[in-house]
């Protein structure tokens, strides 16, 4: 492969983190060409690149940016053939994934790199039916796409160290924050990140420790706050005073253990356990339809991120 300038990519499934990454391209100056064979996918595309862009162009739009700049087409040959990048997010079905990842493989230009938006499939089993499979790569985002800047980059066992560089460049050149997730794990790692806390929620729902809505703030209107600013080992960090890191670890670290004995365990979500948690989110949605609770997301993540722009924090930097 050689590293040379991405112009024109590929988007391969164009629902919602297909579309939202299609929205995050087309602003940062790119042709893209989109593909999908369902039913109204170019109309229900350009219906969410064109709700987005008021979003985007909040954040800035790049010199180039404009929706006019989308094409689409039903034909995947057509829509690979001439891509520098291709961002696929098809269905999570392991042969599926690997059927369409063969063909894109056969069908992309030499140098292309191909990345997956997947969050539960390995690149190791994505890969296997390549030619190439040393261009083949994770590039997995946090949704939406065109707003959370998250990237989790991982390679397959086939991928190349040159590819895991030019990715991560690539990504962080339109501003996204990428990881390098170094080892394949199921669910990489933002996505078990959220399943750990999740699952804790759960668990203190389930023994009436608390309610679906005090659950949720407790964690936006506490530490979810603080995470929006720097990671946990740097908060911690701060926690420990001028001893920081090392003083919280010897202190605090005994009373953590004796809470991580005291975590819920559960492997399986009891159907009681379910309906009280639909019926908690329904009493705290209040009759708020999914796209207003999006529109409220999305407005307090634009001024998270103007703030993180304007002064960006320590935790998480390179």
């Amino acid at each position: 492969m050689t590293d040379r300038a991405v112009k024109r990519i590929a988007i391969v499934g164009t629902g919602v983190i297909g579309a939202s990454w299609a929205a995050q391209y087309l602003a940062r100056g790119f042709d893209v060409v989109a593909t999908d064979p369902g039913p109204d996918a170019e109309a229900n595309l350009r219906h969410y690149v064109g709700t987005a862009w008021k979003a985007l162009e909040r954040i800035g739009l790049s010199e180039n940016a404009s929706q006019q700049r989308l094409e689409f087409t039903l034909d995947l040959r057509k829509a690979v053939s001439g891509a520098d990048f291709v961002q696929e997010n098809g269905p999570e079905r392991k042969e599926f994934k690997i059927k369409l990842f063969a063909d894109i493989d056969e069908a992309a230009p030499p140098h292309a790199i191909l990345a997956s938006s997947s969050s539960g499939l390995t690149m190791s089993t994505i890969q296997s039916g390549c030619k190439r499979p040393e261009r083949c790569v994770i590039g997995h985002p946090f949704n939406p796409p065109h707003l959370i800047p998250l990237v989790e980059v991982v390679g397959g066992a086939k991928t190349s160290p040159e590819t895991i560089r030019r990715v991560i460049a690539f990504y962080e050149s339109i501003g996204k924050k990428a990881i390098h997730v170094r080892k394949e794990v199921v669910g990489h790692v933002a996505n078990r990140l959220q399943a750990a806390l999740y699952r804790e929620v759960l668990h203190l729902i389930e023994q009436e420790v608390l309610d679906v809505s005090d659950a949720d703030a407790a964690v936006c209107w506490g530490p979810g706050l603080r995470w929006g600013v720097m990671g946990p080992s740097l908060l911690f960090h701060l926690g420990g005073g001028d001893g920081g890191i090392r003083h919280l670890l010897d202190h605090l670290g005994p009373a953590m253990e004796v809470w991580w004995k005291d975590l819920g365990r559960m492997e399986h979500i009891a159907p009681e356990l379910e309906e009280r948690v639909i019926a908690g989110v329904a009493q705290e949605v209040t009759g708020r339809s999914i796209e207003q609770l999006d529109q409220e997301r999305d407005e307090v993540l634009l001024g998270l991120l103007a703030l993180r722009a304007a002064k960006p924090a320590a935790g998480g930097t390179r």
